[in-house]
């Protein structure tokens, strides 16, 4: 993948070609990424599905030339709200937009929030941002955390399985993940293995889990952590004896990698690839011209989040000066989505589908998730009722 420049001005030849009085000020956005570690790859999608909408949109959203300054969050919390803090104070963005992990997002909310500037998500949604923390000023182009894993937990239920060991990192989507699972699953948790953000060797945990021999694992593995505990998983043996269930651990980030590994296993997910819409039919068409590489869900949210962006934008005449206005066309999700149905519940968490999906080998080779069955309609999240925004 070509090497991409921190700051964009992705209307730059379109502005030097008009006289000084008649070039508006850009549109500033300030992207958050993880662009580098062994989970870069989360971020790079969700990055590129951001700019693919962008450029599409000929440079420009809502019409205004836009100034997409990307930093990258080093998955370090601390190195996060340095890096949003200059986006704030010496960039004056007015927005910033997508987010992969988490612990990063709890940083970055305080500083981002109470300066009254609008946070779009492309990836995170802790349990915090969607109940008792919730913001007018923050909206979810993704999902909020639990929802792809009570998918999962409700497979697990419907399927009769009696004890399942969850396993997870050890931080705020982590614990989210095991939320998720255990609301719709009713049998023993035979176990739950909290395992460090980053960590590469699963030999102790998989130790563990062949000695309790559950029904199941779950797992919720993003990134390169998620592409050795999958190899791992066959080496061990107990791939086809324990079933492995997850979400954010089989999908096309980690596929390229892990390929045969990994075909059959089911996820849970809000997107895929499939998807039967004219929507995103196009984008993945396009996102593969461009970018040589299947698209993650990460990818079709960071696509999703420009969209919207977009949409609000032309419905404030390309301002943001006008708060209460731009939030108002925010949440009306003025945008078609890449998933079809979306729409916002009053803590800015989307409204939408949930399905089980499986990892599968094109007939051109390449791997991806296709929908096995939809789980959840249009479905809220479990917090919204704590949210005191109506």
């Amino acid at each position: 993948m070509p090497p991409v420049p921190n700051r964009f001005l992705l209307a730059a030849a379109a502005a030097l070609a008009l006289p000084a009085a008649a070039v508006a000020d850009p549109v500033k956005i300030g992207f958050v990424s993880t662009l580098s570690g062994p989970s870069a790859a989360l971020g790079v999608h969700m990055r590129d599905g951001f700019l693919l909408a962008v450029k599409e949109l000929g440079g420009k959203l809502g019409g205004q030339p836009t100034d997409v300054i990307v930093i990258d969050d080093e998955l370090k919390p601390d190195v996060a709200v340095t890096k949003v803090r200059a986006l704030l104070e010496r960039d004056k963005v007015d927005v910033v937009a997508g987010v992969v992990f988490s612990n990063v997002m709890m940083a970055i909310q305080k500083p981002v929030l109470e300066n009254e500037t609008f946070l779009i998500s492309g990836n995170a949604g802790p349990s915090p941002l969607a109940g008792k923390g919730c913001s007018p000023f923050f909206f979810s182009a993704s999902y909020q955390n639990d929802q792809n894993h009570e998918v999962m937990g409700k497979y697990a239920q419907d399927k009769g399985y009696k004890r399942v060991v969850l396993m997870t990192p050890n931080y705020q989507a982590g614990k989210d993940s095991m939320a998720g699972f255990k609301r719709h699953f009713k049998g023993e948790v035979v176990e739950e293995i909290f395992t460090q953000l980053g960590q590469l060797d699963f030999s102790a945990e998989l130790a563990k889990i062949a000695a309790a021999n559950p029904d199941a694992l779950f797992t919720f593995m993003p990134g390169g952590m998620g592409v050795n505990l999958t190899k791992q998983y066959a080496q061990a043996g107990l791939a086809g004896k324990v079933p492995f269930l997850s979400a954010f651990t089989v999908d096309e980030t980690t596929l390229p990698a892990t390929q045969d590994a990994a075909a059959g296993l089911l996820s849970g997910a809000e997107w895929a690839p499939s998807i039967d819409t004219p929507e995103n039919k196009a984008f993945v068409a396009a996102y593969e011209k461009e970018y040589g590489v299947v698209p993650s869900l990460y990818a079709a949210q960071g696509y999703d989040a420009a969209k919207l962006i977009d949409g609000a934008l032309r419905q404030t005449g390309g301002k943001t000066s006008d708060k209460q206005a731009f939030r108002k066309a925010l949440a009306s999700a003025p945008f078609k989505s890449v998933r079809g149905t979306f729409a916002f519940n009053t803590n800015g968490f989307p409204l939408q589908d949930f399905y089980v999906v499986k990892a599968v080998k094109r007939p051109d080779g390449k791997f991806a998730t296709a929908v096995e069955t939809k789980v959840f309609e249009k479905a809220p999240d479990a917090y919204v009722a704590e949210c005191r925004l109506k």
